[in-house]
């Protein structure tokens, strides 16, 4: 028997990246959903692969975004939280605040799709000691947000020198992509002292190198032997430290600026949309002969099963 690993897709919509970055145009909730679902779910059925999508909840409250929603539960996919309005300061939200964006993204969600959120990942790995809280106290079965890389920072200053923020407003995303400790944390599931199971997002055993699909794209635009390699190389440090991957994958890594032209300041989209969609499958297959890939609630399931050791703090290490 394979261990278990997992695969999720963060499914932040158009509108999400252009409000994180301070773009104008948001408001209006432009969206590429119609577009990019379709791609992904084809991607997903040529590989025999159900994984978990945290969906963003505003999006199930407009009419156009619901069929194609709807088409992922269908497909067999599991549905879960990426809260109702994607914000990465969402570790700066009080109790109550959180409540309401957490539950309003719950019930939007189960409108559209008839499941049940148990599963959570902050937007931008915002997290705090009271988010969690808030998700044990809500029944949720598993927490996505703890990054483990030492680049967090160099991404947030990389985005930062792209966006249009003002200082005011950098200074509420100064929690975007994690912070440099996260990168001592471990990369195994543990379960927090609430009982909630945390699978922290996999980066590269030792190196602590983000290996998630955006990163290979950035890569693969550069060379596509050397994010191959890359790739090859993060495999290969899992099998040796024991780390079953949780592969994370965004809606970039199936368009391109042709796609949305809106996204040219995004890593990456300067790469044709069928060679993304070819090196996800390749990410997909290499995954699948090591490991029994499967969603994120089948991940910590297995790990709750399997793990009769004491509660693990995140400072551990892989």
């Amino acid at each position: 028997m394979k261990p278990a690993a997992s695969i999720s897709l963060d499914l932040d919509n158009l509108w999400s990246y252009l409000k994180t970055q301070g773009a104008p145009g948001w408001e209006s909730y432009p969206s590429y959903l119609d577009q990019v679902v379709p791609r992904i779910l084809d991607t997903l059925d040529r590989c025999g692969q159900r994984i978990t999508f945290f969906v963003v909840g505003k999006d199930a409250t407009i009419e156009s975004n619901r069929a194609v929603l709807r088409s992922i539960a269908a497909a067999g996919h599991e549905i879960a939280n990426h809260s109702f309005m994607h914000e990465p300061w969402l570790h700066l939200y009080n109790r109550e605040q959180l409540h309401m964006e957490i539950g309003d993204a719950e019930n939007a969600i189960a409108a559209v799709t008839g499941k049940t959120t148990r599963g959570f990942r902050g937007p931008g790995f915002s997290t705090s000691s009271l988010v969690r809280d808030v998700l044990a106290e809500r029944g949720y079965a598993y927490d996505a947000s703890i990054f483990p890389s030492a680049l967090g920072p160099v991404a947030r200053l990389f985005f930062f020198l792209n966006s249009k923020l003002s200082a005011e407003e950098k200074a509420m995303r100064k929690g975007l992509y994690g912070k440099f400790s996260d990168a001592f944390g471990t990369l195994q599931p543990f379960a927090w002292p609430n009982g909630l199971v945390e699978l922290p997002v996999t980066t590269m055993p030792l190196l602590r190198l983000p290996i998630h699909t955006t990163y290979l794209m950035f890569l693969a635009q550069k060379s596509e032997l050397l994010a191959q390699l890359y790739w090859n190389t993060a495999i290969t440090l899992c099998r040796v430290r024991g780390v079953a991957p949780s592969l994370l994958l965004h809606p970039t890594d199936f368009l391109d600026v042709q796609d949305v032209p809106e996204m040219s300041f995004f890593p990456g989209m300067k790469m044709s949309a069928a060679k993304k969609i070819a090196l996800v499958g390749h990410t997909i297959r290499s995954l699948q002969q090591h490991w029994q890939a499967g969603t994120m609630s089948e991940h910590a399931a297995t790990f709750a099963t399997a793990s009769t050791m004491p509660a693990r703090l995140s400072t551990q290490t892989a």
